[in-house]
């Protein structure tokens, strides 16, 4: 079996513009004549590899703490694609995919109001991008309204570098952190190839 680590690096990972940068701060240090090693962490909720959670977009919408996990960990597909995905493009992908989907483009893979749409409709469980955000620029809201209404977690930010196209076992839990709109996570792909 293989495995693919697919997360970015979080204090060295792109910031989307105006979030703040990470940064860890030492409380105890074994080099200075502490006992141990001892550190706080300042985050923002979509830095690095992250999965957004309705309340992102939708007020009363879930928090990453109570998503179900089951939408984290099962088989998906990689797919590489580039800009912005409309829904007739989805139609065409999704015969040959899992229900849970990542979408490799360079970090420049975007998809549409109409591409949220079909997934909404395909009854995906998860997507997935290797962009800082599954919307493209100009158009933050629709795609994520879209998404999340329909419980769709999104994961952002993720390396798919080295990873081919094709299917495999995915493994990307949020942190339970109650009431949040996103959370960090560790995703890592495993291929039995």
């Amino acid at each position: 079996m293989k495995y693919y680590d697919i997360s970015r690096e979080l204090f060295s990972a792109e910031l989307y513009p105006g979030d703040p940068a990470p940064r860890q701060e030492p409380i105890r240090r074994l080099d200075t004549g502490d006992g141990y090693n001892l550190s706080a962490l300042y985050t923002g909720c979509h830095c690095g590899t992250h999965i957004d959670a309705p309340l992102h977009f939708l007020e009363g919408g879930e928090s990453v703490d109570v998503l179900p996990l089951e939408r984290f960990l099962g088989y998906c597909s990689v797919v590489t694609v580039s800009g912005l995905i409309t829904g007739s493009e989805i139609d065409q992908l999704l015969p040959e995919c899992e229900k849970r989907l990542l979408f490799r483009g360079n970090g420049t893979a975007y998809l549409s109001q109409s591409g949220a749409f079909a997934l909404r409709c395909a009854g995906i469980l998860l997507v997935g991008t290797d962009a800082i955000s599954i919307a493209p620029p100009e158009d933050e809201t629709a795609p994520h309204q879209e998404l999340l209404a329909a419980g769709i977690p999104v994961l952002e930010g993720l390396d798919l570098t080295g990873v081919p196209d094709g299917r495999y076992l995915l493994s990307a839990f949020p942190l339970k952190m109650r009431g949040m709109e996103a959370s960090p996570c560790r995703a890592v792909l495993l291929s039995e190839k």
